[in-house]
């Protein structure tokens, strides 16, 4: 054999076994994907998808994407902790997340001053679980005081004569 014949062999050989190997890595990355581990309801993580009953917390809990444990964790509040801790404890966190006022004028960088870190999703996530919290509050306050029944809409009928 002549030695060109023998590299072409060997480089169709290769790209033969990388072929196979390609294939079944694509198949495998689609079982993957396809997969879903028993427990998990349609890869929601927050529990929205189980709020199936008619009841307000379902209800808020859908309309925010959002439960309120999640919306407690994140604001670290506990469930009988006041209004006002809810809101020192976002008013907190929705400062720590916002980004720097722009300096009054320009002031020059030294390499050695780090730039404040903040994250609009954090503190999109604050201002989602306090909405929760106060759609929570407003629902619970709204169950216990009766609403007045809705006035009767005047009948088309006449009144009987008067005899």
């Amino acid at each position: 054999m002549s030695s060109p014949r023998v590299i072409v062999q060997i480089a169709i050989a290769g790209a033969k076994i990388f072929g196979k190997a390609f294939y079944a890595a694509g198949k495998q990355a689609i079982a993957n994907a396809k997969y879903q581990p028993p427990g998990t309801a349609g890869g929601d993580v927050a529990g929205i998808g189980n709020a199936t009953s008619g009841s307000i917390t379902d209800r808020l809990t859908r309309e925010h994407r959002m439960t309120l444990d999640e919306a407690r964790l994140i604001l670290n509040v506990k469930e009988k902790d006041p209004v006002e801790r809810i809101v020192q404890n976002y008013e907190h966190l929705f400062k720590q997340n916002s980004p720097p006022p722009p300096p009054e004028k320009a002031v020059p960088k030294s390499s050695k001053q780090a730039a404040p870190a903040y994250s609009h999703y954090l503190q999109s996530k604050v201002v989602r679980a306090k909405e929760r919290l106060d759609a929570e509050l407003k629902a619970s306050l709204e169950g216990e005081t009766p609403s007045p029944p809705p006035p009767e809409a005047p009948s088309s009928n006449p009144p009987p004569p008067a005899s």
